[in-house]
């Protein structure tokens, strides 16, 4: 497994941070628990921690876009509605959207005595994807425990990508898919993303403008039929350092889509496309003081927020690439396998 940086590759011209990953933004933390087991198993869960502290009594600038909601996350809704994050951020499959919630619930009780007695209760935040092609999604293999050890692995600095986490059992562009990540360095601030991808046809792969799609493909017969016509998903989060407040952060999350599209992304009726936005900077107290808040935000006149928007493209497309060039070849449930990325024969198209 590897990155496309490493092979040569880089997309866009904004410099990334120190691992080129959503962990550059200081304060957050990425871990993952895998189930890789049997024959059928391939699934498991990834944590992202948004800060230092609790979430819950000092929550974070949130917003969300979705593009096609043809999804079953948890959560998205007050976050729309109050424009903020109260809990990690858990990835998994569709039908482990229940038994990770009730984790993130239980995380939330354990450190809060005044939930559901002083204070009214928690909005736990999951997205998911469909990695039923690989996995046996029926057995319903994610508990709360995977999802507990994954917030307790979640670490700062590199993030492993490919096959890891949420990312076990999927499939991206008929190739195996799952995490990917990059960050990008624009106007004094940094933008992360992280991405687990499960969408796109074989033949609208591209990558830096070079439609590889035309000339590499999966094989027909180990090609899933979903992938084929473009069912899927692919959840993006993303993380900034920037003083944006949720109205902003809508902006920005809105502009992932111009990454997913630069890969070749149409979203098609089956795929569900989301992508979260949150803020590290300005949190939200629980209890507020007072009436009032006093707090400072980008200004949106000047160069700062298109800045902030190329940031966002290019991490949001980073990171699909990724997913693929970290993939291994995945045998899984009812004898299917899904092929890795032939980088080796990728890489002449993308030289001239």
């Amino acid at each position: 497994m590897g990155r496309a940086r490493e092979a040569g590759v880089a997309l866009g011209g904004l410099p990334t941070g120190t691992h080129n990953a959503i962990t550059d933004v200081p304060g957050v933390l990425v871990g993952h628990e895998t189930l890789h087991s049997g024959d059928a198993v391939r699934t498991g869960v990834t944590a992202v921690v948004p800060g230092p502290g609790s979430a819950f009594r000092d929550k974070f600038p949130a917003a969300v876009a979705v593009f096609n909601g043809f999804g079953k996350a948890a959560g998205l809704s007050q976050i729309a509605e109050l424009g903020v994050l109260e809990t990690p951020i858990v990835l998994t499959n569709t039908l482990a959207v229940g038994a990770a919630h009730e984790a993130l619930v239980r995380h939330a009780l354990a450190g809060h005595d005044e939930i559901g007695v002083s204070t009214g209760t928690v909005n736990p935040l999951v997205l998911e994807c469909n990695d039923g092609w690989l996995n046996d999604i029926r057995a319903l293999s994610v508990r709360p425990e995977h999802v507990a050890r994954a917030l307790a692995a979640a670490a700062p600095g590199p993030v492993t990508a490919g096959p890891v986490g949420a990312g076990t059992g999927m499939v991206c562009f008929g190739w195996k898919g799952g995490i990917g990540t990059a960050s990008r360095l624009a106007a004094g601030f940094t933008i992360g993303a992280l991405v687990l991808t499960n969408h796109g046809r074989p033949a609208e792969l591209t990558i830096a403008g070079v439609p590889v799609g035309d000339t590499v493909r999966p094989e027909p017969a180990r090609r899933a039929p979903e992938w084929t016509r473009g069912a899927g998903s692919c959840v993006v989060v993303l993380a900034t350092d920037a003083p944006a407040d949720a109205r902003q952060l809508g902006r920005l999350a809105r502009r992932a889509a111009v990454g997913l599209a630069r890969g070749g992304s149409v979203m098609q009726h089956g795929s569900g496309e989301y992508a979260v936005a949150f803020a590290t900077a300005n949190r939200v107290p629980h209890a507020p003081a007072g009436p009032t808040r006093t707090t400072t935000v980008l200004a949106e006149d000047g160069p700062v927020f298109d800045a902030l928007f190329t940031a966002v493209a290019e991490a949001t497309a980073e990171a699909v690439v990724d997913s693929l060039f970290a993939g291994v070849p995945t045998a899984g449930a009812r004898g299917h396998l899904i092929e890795a990325l032939p980088v080796d024969r990728v890489l002449p198209l993308l030289r001239h």
